[in-house]
């Protein structure tokens, strides 16, 4: 008898198929949030296989700052057609307009901690009992006390010492009416995983992973692009740098790292290589020590 052995990307892969599984028979109305980001794409390629060869039954949600990369918006419309999905957009700007949010001021101005106003409008307005994202335990430390089925209450809130424990596989999505769940598939996961299933399974991604010449600006220990949503002080030197992006969130937190990895081949062994986490270089979580678990106690992805 032939031994049948898996590999850890194998694995990786199989156990997160059984989890978007498990949602779409334990929830009614479910959804995939979907950023545009590599974590995101991984989701929705694994939904892709898990479902074959029917359509992904999930619609795709995506809260829009307003402050998005180019790039990434144009790959989220193309890579949501390639699908067939129906990709359902919350605006940040419309919450901001209707003064359910308040826009920051000042040079580090962002509008990511708003968004979890317009994610919690968009969980209601369609009624989701289920919303799957791509967050993973190494991310941060405050992810990594997440569950694969992560509760939220009826005010979209998290808290970490109100979880169900999860023995054996076995998930428990029973919730009253007005809470949801956030589930995550990658949890186990690391960024190292991440792109070496991109790599074995030859996945798309957009232009910004890969070592570009673009125009930034240091700040705060990294370099951030240019774009009319930041506002660049006097002493700071616009110069053009070969750089890539191992994160994706709005334009005006997402520093880059001088790179010539413009392949997945290359980007792997630089990955390998890194002492830096992934997050190192967003500017929403130098704010504080707790910041990541500020914002998802208050309903963050």
């Amino acid at each position: 008898m032939s031994n049948y052995n898996l590999t850890h990307i194998k694995e990786l892969e199989a156990e997160a198929i059984y989890i978007l599984r498990e949602v779409f028979a334990q929830f009614e109305n479910p959804a995939i949030l979907f950023s545009g980001g590599k974590d995101s794409i991984c989701v929705a390629h694994l939904a892709r296989k898990a479902f074959f060869p029917s359509k992904i039954p999930f619609p795709f949600v995506h809260v829009d700052t307003g402050h998005n990369f180019p790039e990434t918006m144009e790959f989220r419309n193309a890579y949501v057609e390639e699908l067939g999905v129906k990709l359902i957009v919350g605006s940040v700007q419309k919450s901001i307009d209707d003064g359910a949010a308040t826009e920051e001021k000042g040079k580090n101005a962002s509008r990511n901690a708003i968004q979890t106003v317009t994610l919690l409008d968009t969980i209601e307005e369609h009624q989701f009992d289920a919303c799957i994202g791509g967050a993973r335990r190494d991310e941060e430390k405050a992810r990594a006390k997440e569950r694969f089925f992560s509760h939220r209450d009826e005010f979209g809130q998290w808290d970490p010492k109100n979880q169900r424990p999860e023995l054996w596989n076995i998930f428990n999505g029973r919730c009253h009416h007005g809470e949801n769940f956030r589930v995550f598939p990658l949890s186990n996961w690391t960024e190292m995983d991440v792109w070496q299933y991109i790599l074995s399974e030859n996945m798309a991604l957009p232009s910004l992973y890969f070592a570009h010449e673009r125009q930034v600006i240091r700040r705060s220990n990294t370099w951030l692009p240019v774009s009319e949503f930041i506002q660049i002080a006097d002493d700071e030197e616009v110069v053009t740098k070969k750089i890539r992006f191992r994160t994706l969130g709005d334009i005006t937190i997402t520093g880059g790292d001088e790179s010539d990895a413009d392949t997945l081949e290359k980007i792997v062994d630089e990955v390998a290589s890194a002492r830096q986490t992934e997050r190192g270089n967003r500017e929403d979580d130098k704010r504080s020590e707790t910041s990541m678990e500020d914002r998802k106690k208050q309903g963050y992805f």
